[in-house]
């Protein structure tokens, strides 16, 4: 069965401000390497086991030109422009319609969605990972998920609850149950017991047990893939194409919800592959103290940055005209880039969303 990918990357990364900007969100920017991209990582991770010619990335209209020019040796109509924003199910859905009109003589397709926005490692204890998860969709018909084995007490991430193994594989389990962000005494009991992963938000399905699943739990949406996939059949081999004309009144008219409230939670036909490799969602600042090493005060400084009688502080400056001098602090965020500076407590950086909006209410969009 011939197997394809689709990696979402249409967030903001509004958590990594000023960072992170409208048209250079966190999966563009190079928070783990020092020289690829979070979104080339996730291409070039995949590739042992997908042709890159059959990865498509799905993203914004506004940032799809910015991926096509970072991805030069990248089919450019393999990156996806989505019309609206409107969340991970109607993402999914259009990754379908897509995958259905470029593949019209395949009879069916192998399917890893993964994210362009995670700390992976070492690469091939996640294509060992990815291997199981999909041979076993492949076969048994079901939509697989990765469950991260936890390291902490994470209130910010969705768990999966185990259930019993599943013969003759290494890492399938079945599902009990999918819980939502829990509250810090809920994440300590998860961690405890042992029988809870970490929603990593990967997928892996055949293309027809997809549909057909989202035909059944989320109608109003899976009901309209085969319509854009027999719009887009005659677009789909454009270069630098946009889909706004062919699909963008449907689109439009999509919900708002996750492929995890949409589908993950009402279906019983998942299951859940534990996860081999080390994980990190990279979702604001402070995940830099877990993807790049500390000083002997328990400082991270990235960039030209003074630190005397400071400690457990994280200090970015991406500005060429200036240096930042923190003095006897401890526990502080300081990010400087040409036009913007942000200063926090670390504690808060999951909070900088806050700061996004007040500064674009009072200084306008071309700050954010």
């Amino acid at each position: 069965m011939k197997r394809v990918a689709l990696i979402m990357a249409g967030g903001a990364g509004e958590r990594f401000w000023p960072l992170s900007r409208r048209k250079k969100p966190k999966q563009l920017l190079k928070l783990v390497s020092t020289d690829k991209t979070m979104l080339e990582e996730s291409v070039e991770r995949i590739s042992p086991l997908i042709d890159k010619q059959d990865v498509y990335v799905i993203t914004s209209e506004l940032l799809a030109p910015i991926m096509r020019d970072m991805l030069r040796d990248f089919p450019p109509e393999n990156v996806i422009p989505e019309p609206y924003k409107r969340n991970t199910a109607p993402c999914l859905a259009l990754g379908a319609a897509v995958l259905r009109a470029k593949y019209r003589e395949e009879q069916d397709l192998s399917v890893a969605v993964l994210t362009a926005d995670q700390h992976i490692y070492p690469s091939d204890a996640f294509v060992a990972t990815v291997d199981e998860a999909m041979k076993y969709a492949e076969s048994e018909g079901k939509i697989l998920t990765i469950g991260i084995p936890p390291t902490r007490p994470e209130t910010g991430y969705g768990y999966i609850e185990l259930g019993e193994k599943v013969g003759g594989w290494q890492l399938i389990f079945d599902v009990l149950s999918f819980r939502e962000k829990p509250t810090i005494e809920a994440a300590t009991h998860y961690l405890s017991s042992g029988n809870f992963l970490w929603n990593s938000g990967m997928f892996f399905y055949k293309l027809s047990t997809f549909v057909g699943e989202m035909k059944q739990y989320l109608p109003e949406v899976g009901d309209k893939i085969d319509i854009m996939a027999e719009r887009l059949a005659g677009s789909i081999s454009k270069t630098a194409i946009s889909f706004s004309n062919e699909i963008g009144e449907i689109f439009e008219k999509f919900p708002n919800i996750s492929i995890d409230y949409g589908l993950m939670e009402k279906t019983p036909n998942v299951a859940v592959a534990r996860a081999l490799f080390n994980w990190d969602d990279v979702g604001a600042i402070d995940a830099l103290r877990r993807t790049r090493s500390a000083d002997a005060s328990g400082n991270i400084a990235v960039g030209r940055a003074s630190l005397p009688d400071t400690k457990n502080s994280i200090v970015i400056n991406e500005s060429e005209r200036a240096v930042v001098s923190v003095l006897g602090m401890d526990g502080v965020a300081v990010v400087v880039t040409d036009d913007a500076v942000l200063v926090c407590p670390v504690e808060k950086v999951q909070q900088v969303r806050k700061s996004v909006e007040d500064v674009k209410n009072k200084f306008g969009e071309e700050y954010i």
